[in-house]
């Protein structure tokens, strides 16, 4: 059973930003593509930006421009660079993989606040 481990969230002021890390127990982040999500207070779970073995990445509209994802296949780590924070961003992000295939994390809070 594959894990994953998220850490880096805190409490940022708008404008701000944050490294989120993700770290995977088992030896697959080679193999599929790697997904970051995401979810606020009384919302569903949403995909926020993946990244396949080959480095291609995809993102939600409302982030484009914003946050930034990436890999470590070597390490089984990936990672997500949010710059420009809004509070609209504040919510539990996990890692998984795409389509979400392993167990959810722990996940780590993100509060976006002045």
């Amino acid at each position: 059973q594959v894990q994953f481990v998220e850490s880096g969230g805190g409490l940022v002021q708008p404008g701000g930003f944050l490294r989120l890390s993700c770290a995977a127990s088992g030896n697959i982040f080679s193999i599929y593509v790697v997904g970051w999500y995401r979810q606020a207070p009384g919302k569903q779970r949403e995909l926020v930006a993946s990244i396949t073995n080959g480095g291609r990445t995809t993102y939600r509209d409302s982030v484009k421009g914003r946050f930034a994802i990436s890999r470590d296949n070597a390490k089984n780590t990936a990672a997500l660079q949010m710059n420009s924070l809004k509070p609209e961003d504040t919510a539990v992000y996990y890692c998984n993989l795409l389509p979400q295939t392993f167990p959810w994390g722990q996940g780590t809070q993100v509060t976006v606040s002045s």
